[in-house]
């Protein structure tokens, strides 16, 4: 048998939701293929399955939010055959692993909570509680005791009515999502023991549809969907964050053109797709940022704090379902091929929802490319705990001033865009962040494109 789990998708994550399954109990699945797809505050993610077999139990259903480690399902192997008394609970320390159900196992668990594994979240809370697992009937598989047992036992503990009335315990997660959306507990209908309001009681109610003041007959009300929802969670809290300010370029993109015209059909010829202007302004910024290591920062407690790798973020729209930023991590090697053959990979690898927790960490500045939709200038929103983004808008053909280089001035049709940065004022002056927007232009400039393919 082989256990299939809430995997752990980053050293801060400690729970996800299982967003969809790909198989149904009795079908068969092969090692590698898409088994379920997992949404976290993070991202959006599918997990292959680890071994061939049979799905025998799908034990966590779609939409529900589960601690790392929950174990979801079991894929019984050829010649195995599952039995209910074959589970157990994995932990976040008791990896996944192939199993053989033996009759000692089931003779052991029958007397509920004796023997049963307990979970790092339950002997925790059993510790807070002060209570005996012995005491307990546990209601999940073999007996087992589950946080929803510990919880109501707790209350029980309390001597609280068990009514309506009654005010069941709420974990953090809960009273975090309740006070970031101004949400009454008591307006919600717990679905837990006791009438323990969950966080799926609380999502729900987040997402749930009501018509607002403003809605008038014939308007529709959608619901943020979750990718949506946390989108805005995270702008919202940018912006009660961090002190944004904008500034803004003008940049003469005529150099980067007439390279694009040079070397984009043998580009586009051999990597499959088109030479935009996105990699020139990475690797300009690479080299600036280099030299401006402060907005290559994060604002810690009264400090700020330097990075010295240049990780660069590139936010990805998700089909208007919200964003997620993908990391290209600091490379020496970086040229114009690989920079927009990664960036390219990250993207379709976001869109289809198989990013992985680590291209999305560690980010220390961001790109947002709003500019092949032809905008003129786009104020972003800081990608925190970062201090700076850039937004990269729309170039066009205008009629610009040139200079020779004896001095004399004519007008001439120039490819011209602007780059506005969003800065943390808290972090940086305005004059620091001129200095770099100015380094950027330079770098757009002077560099030698040409062999830097």
């Amino acid at each position: 048998m082989f256990e299939v789990t809430m995997p752990q998708l980053g050293e801060t994550v400690a729970d996800g939701t299982v967003a969809k399954w790909y198989k149904k109990v009795g079908d068969a699945v092969t090692r590698g293929e898409p088994l379920f797809e997992v949404s976290t505050d993070k991202v959006d993610t599918e997990i292959p399955a680890q071994s061939s077999g049979v799905i025998s139990a799908i034990l966590v259903e779609e939409g529900a939010t589960v601690d790392v480690g929950t174990l979801l399902a079991v894929i019984a192997g050829e010649g195995e055959t599952f039995l209910p008394t074959d589970l157990r609970e994995a932990s976040p320390a008791s990896p996944r692993e192939t199993i053989t159900a033996t009759p000692s196992r089931a003779t052991k668990r029958r007397d509920g909570a004796e023997g049963a594994q307990l979970s790092p979240v339950v002997r925790r809370l059993l510790a807070e509680h002060g209570l005996d697992p012995a005491r307990i009937v546990g209601t999940g598989p073999n007996g087992r005791v589950t946080r929803e047992d510990v919880l109501a036992a707790a209350a029980v503990q309390t001597q609280e009515p068990p009514d309506d009335s009654a005010e069941a315990p709420l974990s953090p997660i809960v009273r975090r999502l309740l006070s970031e959306h101004s949400l009454d507990p008591a307006s919600i209908v717990g679905s837990g023991p006791n009438g323990r309001i969950s966080r799926r009681d609380v999502e729900m109610a987040i997402g749930a549809p009501t018509v607002s003041a403003t809605a008038a007959p014939g308007d529709e009300v959608i619901p943020f969907s979750r990718s949506r929802r946390l989108t805005a969670e995270h702008m919202v809290r940018s912006k009660a964050t961090s002190a944004h300010t904008l500034m803004v370029k003008e940049v003469d993109f005529e150099r980067v053109d007439t390279v694009r015209r040079e070397h984009g059909g043998s580009f586009k010829e051999r990597e499959g797709f088109g030479l935009t202007y996105l990699p020139f302004n990475a690797l300009a910024v690479i080299d600036a940022l280099r030299d401006f290591p402060h907005l290559n920062a994060s604002v810690g407690d009264d400090e700020l704090i330097v990075h010295h790798r240049v990780n660069l973020g590139i936010a990805v729209d998700l089909d208007g379902e919200g964003l997620v930023v993908p990391v290209l991590r600091d490379d020496a090697s970086w040229n114009l091929s690989t920079i927009a053959r990664r960036i390219r990979e990250l993207a379709l690898l976001a869109r289809s929802k198989k990013l992985t927790i680590d291209d999305t960490k560690d980010g220390t500045f961001t790109i947002s490319n709003p500019g092949p939709f032809g905008t003129l200038l786009t104020g972003a929103i800081i990608n925190q705990p970062q201090v700076a983004i850039l937004a990269t808008d729309g170039v066009t053909r205008k009629p610009v001033v040139v200079t020779s280089p004896d001095g004399e001035e004519s007008v001439a049709i120039h490819s011209i865009g602007l780059l506005a940065l969003t800065f943390d004022h808290r972090a940086v002056d305005g004059a620091y962040a001129a200095r770099f927007l100015v380094r950027v232009e330079e770098n757009l400039n002077s560099l030698e494109w040409a062999s830097r393919f």
